[in-house]
């Protein structure tokens, strides 16, 4: 298996102008769905360039298909149900409840339909290069799609619905695996979730024991990633704290999960939010096994400003004394546009993101 890039990104990039029109056209009813698949595909081109010419290692489509970054696997599964929860985020001076674009469970889940399959079939076609192809994984759901009357009818509780998801989801990626997809990402924005003093305090009040339903989660994720990489496939897990137009979810260090998660799921990689102090100290990538690899997700998409190359360079020397230079590699700390409006930085400024992600990667790697 080929070395893992020094320069990646998470996946997703802000859509240009003409994706959004003709989005809002075909929602609209002026424009057909052959016209937005064309201009659909068009921008997804237009991604891949923009990351060829910067110099990133393993390309995306800019999830320019989906809504959101889960709303792939919600519009083709049953059992979600068109009703929005509403989500506390922050941003550092408040928090501010928001309806975010995602579908409460109102039924049993089961897998309907492909989710992924046009974006697959584009980056092959398309990709100049090795290029991944991204999922959510269990613990997402359990924390921003369940609701006690909505969902509860039909799973009494969060954890009771763990098990249906991740047979969703490894549905998709034994498709995957026929498709000839060779490198999958999957988001846990929501790992952090069993850190954050917020959602510890609603599992506990809902009579659920965190550490309990954590551990359910990697099981279930478990059976994905061994499903994947059984076949070949390079599985990364990327963490964060959520990533709503500039906005978080989660607070809280990896010191509380780092030694059951990375050990308990057998990934090839795992790509980490560091790019403020919300993420504690470097310290929790010690408990990475050997030979697996960390992307230090150094840099944030959630403004335009960009960091300095001697702070990033130094912050690298400083995950090196915890695992080996040549397992380690940096990226942004997430997407640029988790959601369709994205992150409050513009199109040039999300380019010298990617060109200064690269740039550091030459300085510390060669």
């Amino acid at each position: 298996m080929p070395d893992l890039p020094k320069a990646l990104h998470v996946g997703s990039l802000l859509r240009p102008p003409a994706l959004l029109d003709a989005r809002a056209a075909h929602a609209a009813g002026t424009l057909g769905p052959d016209e937005l698949h064309r201009i659909e595909a068009e921008s997804v081109r237009l991604a891949l360039d923009v990351q060829r010419d910067a110099g990133i290692g393993v390309y995306t489509d800019g999830e320019y298909l989906r809504t959101d970054f889960m709303s792939h696997l919600t519009e083709n599964t049953d059992g979600f149900v068109s009703q929005a929860p509403v989500l506390e985020w922050q941003d550092g001076d408040e928090s501010q409840a928001d309806n975010a674009i995602l579908n409460l469970i109102g039924d049993r889940l089961a897998y309907r339909d492909r989710f992924t399959a046009r974006e697959a079939a584009l980056l092959a076609e398309h990709a100049p290069g090795p290029y991944k192809v991204s999922m959510p994984e269990v613990t997402n759901f359990v924390v921003a799609n369940w609701d006690q009357q909505v969902s509860g009818p039909h799973y009494p509780s969060r954890a009771d619905l763990v098990e249906d998801l991740a047979a969703v989801l490894r549905a998709e990626a034994e498709a995957l695996i026929a498709d000839g997809v060779r490198w999958v990402q999957i988001d846990a924005p929501c790992f952090t979730s069993f850190v954050n003093p917020r959602m510890l305090a609603v599992y506990e009040a809902e009579g659920l024991d965190p550490a309990a339903l954590l551990r359910r989660c990697i099981d279930a994720d478990r059976t994905v990633v061994d499903l994947l990489r059984s076949h070949g496939v390079r599985v990364g897990m990327h963490l964060c704290r959520g990533n709503y137009r500039g906005q978080w979810f989660n607070e809280g260090t990896y010191d509380g999960i780092a030694a059951e998660l990375f050990g308990g799921l057998a990934v090839d990689h795992w790509l980490l939010e560091y790019d403020t102090e919300r993420a504690g100290t470097i310290e929790p990538i010690k408990h990475v096994p050997a030979g697996v690899d960390v992307v230090l997700g150094l840099i944030t998409t959630k403004s335009g400003e960009l960091e300095d190359v001697g702070e990033l360079l130094r912050r690298i020397d400083e995950a090196a004394r915890l695992v080996p230079m040549e397992n380690l590699a940096i990226s942004p700390q997430c997407g640029f546009a988790s959601e369709v409006v994205g992150n409050p930085l513009t199109w040039d400024e999300q380019r010298r993101k990617l060109d200064l992600t690269v740039a550091v990667a030459e300085g510390a790697w060669g």
